[in-house]
């Protein structure tokens, strides 16, 4: 089996690639383990000045593999590797840009949120299905995105479920840049490259000040954790899982 998370470095410049394109980079235990350790690793490291969060042609990221979250599903709530990538996610210190080359899905369109930077395909989808399932939002998104959006395309997004085209999460402020699917990369690792090349310094501090104090999203993202764990037990979520799997038979 190859691996499901690429990790390279280029000069200054670490690229965690999702490869999984079989199941649209759904996103397993081992995958978030391998990212965690992959920013813990550029954080640590003076060399790295930014990161590129990637995907395949396609599909950036199809949120939680269905399985384990079933799994999860039936004992009561997220794993601590996804919760511990989460965290990580927060308090990564290192300038975050996003190569978005299709569908993103769940968790693949809320880890957006932390990303200074966002390289999307004019093809590409956004999409956060959670209260169909009879959930909520996750990541720290009830507390990033309205900050980032505004309340009433947060609500749409997050709570309705409608999903968004690449012009409209530009024109919404989650994406940076639209362009054709082939350039995704390229122009995601020259954002990249860009920030890599300024002063560190005035960079590290200049992304504090943006982003203020990560305390705050964390105790979102813990709070979000135990709402997902309460909710994944409650008639409305098991309805919904039933809906979802008699339809996969």
């Amino acid at each position: 089996m190859p691996d499901q998370v690429l990790v390279a470095d280029d000069g200054a410049v670490r690229t965690i690639r999702l490869n999984r394109p079989e199941k649209k980079n759904a996103l397993t235990q081992p995958m978030y383990e391998v990212m965690t350790r992959a920013l813990a690793d550029a954080a640590a490291s003076d060399a790295i000045r930014a990161i590129v969060l990637a995907g395949s042609p396609g599909a950036f990221c199809a949120g939680a593999d269905i399985a384990e979250f079933l799994e999860s599903a039936q004992t009561g709530g997220l794993r601590p590797k996804t919760v511990a990538f989460l965290h990580a996610l927060a308090r990564n210190p290192k300038p975050l840009v996003a190569a978005v080359g299709g569908l993103a899905v769940g968790i693949g369109t809320t880890l957006l949120l932390h990303c200074d930077y966002v390289v999307a395909a004019d093809s590409a989808t956004f999409a956060t299905p959670f209260s169909r399932l009879g959930l909520i939002p996750e990541a720290g998104s009830s507390l990033l995105a309205p900050l980032r959006m505004g309340h009433a395309r947060a609500f749409a997004m997050l709570a309705m479920g409608r999903p968004l085209t690449a012009a409209a999460a530009k024109d919404a402020g989650i994406v940076n840049e639209v362009v054709d699917a082939a350039s995704v990369d390229e122009t995601a690792m020259k954002a990249a490259q860009d920030i890599a090349a300024l002063p560190p310094g005035a960079i590290a501090v200049s992304r504090q000040l943006i982003r203020g104090d990560p305390d705050g999203v964390i105790a979102r993202i813990d709070t979000e954790v135990e709402l997902f764990r309460k909710r994944l037990q409650s008639d409305e979520a098991r309805a919904a899982f039933e809906t979802f799997l008699s339809r996969k038979k």
